[in-house]
């Protein structure tokens, strides 16, 4: 089992098409030593042929194009992604959906509570709908007084890959019913486990607290691909970019008592990677 990294900046990427913080315009000018990247995403395979791709970034057509296994050319209209599981209905991680509409069919593994939001809040599945056959592939998760995995799904194409749905605290779009009052399904984490080793990842590009049974998972995952939006929770209004902390926003930051690095650093020699990176972190 591969999983590709195709993106691992936060929404706007890296530069931001409008931000000239110290990053940004240092990036583009090359006074800092940096390297451009594209909104988060992953992609996960067992043969290197069929994909699943993990949320859709409005910058998925370059990162197809960057990724040669994506677009094997086997006929005239090709594709390798079989299907599309997505974590969050955030625009950052939903928008790519409009770009593969030349599809014949779609297949989106998501949660009821996203699958509402993108149908009523964003109503990007009614749009889909005229390009494309969209498939909906719920994911179950369990109810709010029990926040613990959900239902495991895997796909015929992906032999030995498990896919493990991890309620998460973090927050629904601003266009959610569910923004003021979240539910388990807002917001997923996927734990990527192969069945015939035993060996697994888990993926949390959106992760606003860690609760027991996320640390839990992180602690017995091999890999851990998570959130690093935000190095300071006041980051954004330090720099005078918004008003808004980093929990405000659903994410955890890094530094400090009860951050991301303090509880990763308790893991030991796992693989550690941070996956949602903004382009003020350190800037400052």
């Amino acid at each position: 089992m591969k999983i590709r990294v195709l993106g691992s900046a936060a929404g706007g990427g890296f530069p931001q098409w409008n931000c000239n913080c110290r990053n940004c315009d240092g990036v583009r000018h090359g006074r800092i030593h940096a390297r451009a990247r594209t909104q988060s995403s992953i992609a996960v395979t067992v043969n290197d042929v069929d994909w699943l791709l993990v949320n859709a970034s409005p910058d998925i057509l370059a990162q197809i194009g960057g990724s040669s296994s994506l677009q094997p050319g086997r006929s005239p209209r090709d594709t390798g992604i079989v299907a599309v599981a997505l974590m969050d209905a955030q625009i950052d991680h939903v928008t790519g959906l409009l770009m593969l509409r030349e599809g014949r069919q779609l297949s989106i593994h998501c949660t009821a509570s996203v699958w509402k939001d993108l149908t009523e809040g964003l109503a990007l599945t009614r749009v889909l709908s005229h390009y494309c056959d969209l498939q909906w592939q719920p994911i179950e998760m369990n109810d709010a007084a029990t926040p613990r995995d959900g239902k495991p799904f895997m796909l015929a194409q992906l032999d030995g890959a498990e896919f493990i749905p991890i309620p998460l605290s973090s927050k629904a779009p601003p266009y959610s019913t569910n923004r003021m009052s979240p539910s388990p399904g807002d917001n997923i984490g996927l734990l990527i486990r192969n069945s015939h080793t035993g060996r697994s990842a888990f993926y949390a590009p959106g992760l606003g607290r860690i609760d027991p049974h996320v640390a839990s998972v992180m602690k017995a995952a091999d890999t851990v691909l998570v959130d690093g939006t935000f190095w300071h929770d006041d980051e954004m209004i330090r720099l005078g970019l918004s008003t808004k902390t980093a929990a405000d926003m659903g994410h955890l930051p890094q530094a400090g008592s009860g951050g991301m690095i303090e509880l990763l650093d308790s893991l030991g020699a796992r693989r550690k990677i941070l996956i949602h990176i903004n382009n003020t972190v350190l800037s400052h």
